[in-house]
């Protein structure tokens, strides 16, 4: 039997809260061998490499540990058909600030209870922040989110000018290559 933790976080300035996970996997007996970590959203479950590399590696009698609800997956659905996944390996969930181990049939019950009321509260949230949105555009406050890239376009292009290979220019910029594209694209249309 072998203990695998994941840890995650959205954005790569969450530093701090990726190494107090890997500190509360470790305090549940993973090993640095055997934590998988990633810095990532969880809205695109097919971007997040290190998830499938550890939901691979599972096999009977394995326990797949999570610091939180939230770090496996954003929605009820997703969470049920990482479960099922995990369970069909013959592993099973440990979710430490829930205290929920899918080991025990009452385990199970209050994984399944957790992923509903997580999805529940999610999509109040998205729910409320559409209210706030459609009141902000009445009153004619609302200009939407500002793009990033496009905020450090001058920065790109001085950078482009010395001839700086996209990738280069990504990486100073702390922005996506296909960014740097559409921002070098734009200028020469």
């Amino acid at each position: 039997m072998t203990i695998y933790g994941y840890a995650r976080t959205s954005t790569v300035e969450q530093v701090a809260g990726l190494a107090d996970q890997i500190a509360k996997l470790k305090g549940a007996g993973c090993t640095d061998q055997s934590i998988y970590q990633e810095q990532i959203s969880s809205v695109k479950m097919e971007d997040r490499m290190e998830f499938a590399k550890v939901l691979a590696v599972l096999r009977p009698g394995d326990v797949l540990v999570f610091s939180s609800l939230s770090r496996a997956a954003r929605s009820m659905v997703h969470m049920v058909e990482i479960e099922s996944r995990v369970a069909r390996a013959g592993a099973t969930i440990r979710i430490l600030d829930l205290a929920v181990d899918t080991a025990t049939p009452s385990g199970r019950l209050t994984f399944n209870l957790f992923a509903s009321i997580a999805q529940f509260e999610r999509e109040n949230m998205l729910e409320r922040q559409r209210v706030g949105i459609a009141a902000a555009k009445q009153r004619g406050a609302y200009t939407g989110r500002v793009p990033t890239a496009q905020a450090k376009r001058a920065k790109v292009l001085a950078l482009a000018a010395k001839d700086l290979t996209k990738q280069e220019i990504a990486d100073a910029c702390s922005i996506g290559i296909a960014s740097v594209y559409r921002i070098l694209k734009a200028q020469t249309s």
